[in-house]
């Protein structure tokens, strides 16, 4: 019997036998789908994290007082950080030597952004900055003027609003030179920002922003700690300089004594994405370990389903080696059996698999991922899993004596 002989007379076998070949693939298809729409997810998850932290660039560096970005437990011992003060960011500005734009950013406020009878929901943030914000923090003005060293130093009652606060204060006008209140603090629309979407679902066009000094002014806190210190080095090749540079000026300027831990931390896009990328390792790992548990319960069930089919068709097998059929052949139809019902299986999980996983990315409106190394992957598994479990009755069919079999009712 050759090979398309042995593979039609398989997939007949497979067409004669609807219902049982539809539970076998079903376990298949639960397996893989199960290693598919968790890396998947995981790997949509990925990209959205690289893409977003492009906000910071290659040669920039943020300072912080507590890690930005944790996995487990946090350290105790950052409660106890003294704050990162604008009058410390100040002087590190001073002392720096090697070419760097240094620029705080801090929340001062959330609460709702009005104009004459229109207003927005309570929930937006203000957030105070200074006249460098734009090249540090990847933002790009739409329209109007962003802040004047003469803004910061004079601590002026201006603002720079996202697209979203517009949209509702100002639908069919121009916001320029018009005075709204922020928080409940009066100021002047100066300009606009170009809208730049969400980050872990957090709105990032939701929020107002002013002079650092006049949040001072404001709301007081001028000792307050500054959520986010970034310093943009204008040489990338000197970012490994800048930080050493860094960190030495600023612990000095924070009085750390020589040989105590620093008391803030320096965090670049690359440190920030290897936090993300143990996370998502992680998950993937645990995604992947329950799929492959599914996988082997399914390739249990196909040497379940194949021995029973040995079985029931003993005398078929044994009427097809009494007319020459060879081990082989009989070998041969019962692999390709296994083999197609895993690859089937196989096929249907990884297309089930990455649709269901894409959903967080069209859940979000974030940018789509097919994991192909995984895909690849489990099929070469779901192939290495008709061999195996497909095997046996196979090699158990093949071994029947043609007269015995001949006999079996």
């Amino acid at each position: 019997m050759g090979f398309f002989e042995a593979f039609r007379m398989a997939w007949g076998a497979i067409q004669g036998h609807k219902t049982r070949s539809s539970l076998t693939l079903l376990g298949m298809v639960i397996g893989v789908f199960a290693i598919i729409v968790s890396v998947t997810a995981v790997e949509v998850i990925d990209v959205y994290f690289k893409e977003k932290l492009q906000f910071l660039g290659s040669s920039t560096v943020s300072i912080t007082r507590n890690p930005q970005f944790q996995i487990g437990d946090r350290d105790r011992s950052g409660r106890n950080r003294p704050n990162i003060t604008f009058e410390q960011v100040e002087r590190l500005e001073d002392a720096m030597q090697l070419a760097v734009t240094i620029s705080p950013m801090d929340d001062f406020a959330i609460g709702k952004m009005t104009y004459q009878d229109r207003e927005t929901e309570p929930g937006v943030m203000v957030m105070g900055s200074d006249e460098d914000m734009l090249g540090n923090f990847s933002y790009e003005i739409e329209y109007g003027r962003f802040f004047t060293r003469d803004d910061i130093q004079y601590a002026r009652p201006v603002c720079v609003l996202g697209a979203d606060i517009v949209k509702v204060l100002f639908p069919n006008e121009n916001p320029i030179r018009k005075v709204m209140k922020a928080a409940g603090k009066r100021c002047e629309v100066i300009g606009v920002l170009k809208e730049k979407g969400n980050f872990l679902g957090i709105p990032m066009d939701n929020r107002a922003y002013i002079p650092i000094t006049r949040g001072f002014a404001d709301y007081g806190g001028l000792g307050r700690n500054i959520g986010n210190v970034s310093v943009r080095v204008h040489d990338p090749v000197m970012v490994n300089a800048v930080i050493d540079e860094l960190t030495g000026r600023f612990r000095v300027i924070r009085g750390v004594q020589p040989g105590e831990e620093s008391s803030f931390e320096i965090s670049t896009n690359d440190s920030m994405q290897a936090v993300f990328e143990a996370f998502t390792g992680t998950l993937t790992a645990g995604g992947a370990g329950i799929g492959l548990i599914s996988l082997l319960a399914a390739g249990i069930g196909i040497m379940n389903i194949m021995l029973v089919s040995v079985t029931e068709r003993t005398r078929e097998i044994g009427v097809r080696k009494s007319v020459g059929a060879r081990k082989k052949d009989i070998m041969r139809q019962f692999l390709f059996e296994a083999f197609f019902l895993c690859q089937i299986g196989g096929i249907v999980g990884i297309l089930l698999g990455a649709a269901v996983g894409n959903g967080v990315a069209f859940y979000f409106d974030i940018t789509a991922a097919f994991p192909t190394g995984w895909a690849i992957a489990s099929v070469i598994l779901v192939t290495m899993i008709a061999l195996i479990f497909g095997g046996y009755p196979a090699l158990k069919a093949a071994r029947l004596a043609p007269i015995e079999s001949l006999r079996h009712e």
